[in-house]
């Protein structure tokens, strides 16, 4: 099946917001002290690689194919380094903020291409995939207040 440039267009930038947030969440894994964020960090780390092994999937069965390599915009690779200063801080109000502004970026992604004209399978994909990313920044969102209110 060959695949139009602008479902191309919106699966690849979803590949780099999991992209970004895999090796956000990897890091902040390995930098943080707190035993309950070191594991939720590497399971959405996990979560994300799996998300884009499946949209790569998706897009080879389309005869396209994404390129390998980790692509860090600008914004997005600034939250990533103040998510590395927020663990120095070991202020864990911070770290979550910074996780949860990570997320920011990958929901409104995902709600852009729900918004596109996306191939029956594709979609499907796409609607789980913004249903899981919704539901971290929602849970890194709840432990953020929760900190808060304990500070």
């Amino acid at each position: 099946m060959e695949i139009n440039k602008e479902v191309f267009s919106t699966v690849h930038h979803l590949i780099e917001r999991c992209k970004d947030g895999a090796k956000g969440y990897k890091t902040a894994a390995e930098d943080v002290e707190d035993r309950d964020l070191k594991e939720l960090f590497m399971k959405y780390a996990v979560q994300r690689d799996s998300m884009i092994t499946e949209l790569q999937a998706e897009l080879h069965k389309m005869g396209k194919t994404d390129d390998e390599s980790s692509s860090l915009e600008g914004t997005v690779h600034r939250i990533w380094i103040d998510i590395k200063s927020a663990i120095s801080s070991k202020d864990r109000t911070r770290i979550l903020e910074e996780c949860e502004r990570g997320e920011d970026y990958a929901v409104k992604a995902f709600e852009e291409a729900r918004k596109a004209d996306l191939p029956g399978n594709l979609k499907q994909i796409v609607e789980q995939q913004y249903m899981d990313v919704k539901h971290a920044h929602d849970h890194i969102r709840a432990l953020r207040d929760k900190a808060r209110s304990e500070a």
